[in-house]
C-alpha cells in the first residue's frame, strides 16, 4: 500500500456484501472499486451521490419515466 492511501474497514451484512459483489462482478468491478467510485462522487458533488430523505417520494410508472426521458432527451 502506498503512503498516500488508507485502509478503510467497515461492517456490512454478509448477504448485502455477497449480493453487491455478484452485481459488481458483472460490471467488472471489485467492492473496493465501487467504494472508490462512491468516494470520488462525494468529493465531486460535495455530498452524497444519491438522495437521503425521511419522506418517500412517489415513484414514476414506466410510462411516466418514458415521457420524462422523451421530454428531456427527445424521441429515440
Amino acid at each position: 500500500m502506498s503512503a498516500d492511501s488508507i485502509l478503510l474497514r467497515t461492517r456490512v451484512p454478509s448477504i448485502r456484501y455477497r449480493n453487491a459483489e455478484r452485481i459488481l462482478k458483472r460490471l467488472g468491478l471489485k467492492p473496493g472499486d465501487a467504494v472508490n467510485l462512491m468516494l470520488a462522487q462525494i468529493e465531486l458533488r460535495q455530498g452524497l451521490p444519491f438522495e437521503v430523505a425521511l419522506q418517500d417520494r412517489a415513484w414514476l410508472s414506466a410510462k411516466q419515466q418514458a415521457q420524462a426521458w422523451t421530454e428531456v432527451l427527445g424521441e429515440y
